[in-house]
């Protein structure tokens, strides 16, 4: 059977230090709230976000050019963490905030040209559980799966190329998810 090519490792982050870390960065970061043009309307995206790296890592996205933030400590140590352990190369991180199951993102790949031709995503969840479903561009093939708090999700090569993701909406969900997605940029 088709799959995405990724490789999903549950409690990446402990429990203890997934919630620690969960806190602090929905408390500290001052996330905003996105507003793209779509068809000649703003909508404002249904999550909310803050890009940091380094200095030089702009990242543009749906017609938005972000700046980074500087690191803060605690996303400098999980992007030297991952470095170390996966011999990877990171210069930014998305974080993203979704505030309930009412909150989602729907069908993409994240594909910019600043990325380069295929790019390696690492994405760490905390917080509430949500699905996360793949859909292979020419088969429309589907593979889901569950993102727990202090999961590592890792998009390899091909999976930007022949993959779009979303994460769904769920009702049932009522506590906040933050994902923080380690990217490079490309100058």
């Amino acid at each position: 059977m088709l799959k995405p090519p990724i490789t999903l490792i549950d409690n990446w982050l402990d429990q203890t230090g997934s919630e620690e870390l969960f806190t602090e960065l929905l408390t500290t970061i001052d996330w905003q709230y996105e507003i793209v043009k779509m068809f000649d309307n703003s909508i404002i995206v249904p999550r909310k976000i803050a890009w940091f790296g380094d200095a030089d890592a702009t990242y543009r996205y749906s017609g938005l050019t972000h700046k980074p933030l500087p690191w803060i400590r605690a996303l400098h140590i999980l992007q030297q963490k991952l470095e170390v352990e996966r011999s990877l190369k990171f210069n930014g991180v998305l974080c993203n905030l979704y505030n309930d199951g009412k909150n989602y993102m729907g069908w993409h790949r994240d594909n910019e040209p600043e990325l380069g031709s295929d790019p390696i995503i690492a994405s760490v969840s905390l917080g509430e559980p949500r699905r996360f479903i793949f859909r292979h561009i020419l088969s429309d093939v589907k593979h889901e799966i569950i993102l727990n708090s202090g999961s590592l999700l890792l998009m390899h090569e091909g999976c930007q190329q022949y993959w779009q993701h979303s994460l769904p909406k769920m009702m049932s969900v009522k506590s906040p998810r933050i994902n923080l997605t380690f990217r490079h940029t490309q100058h």
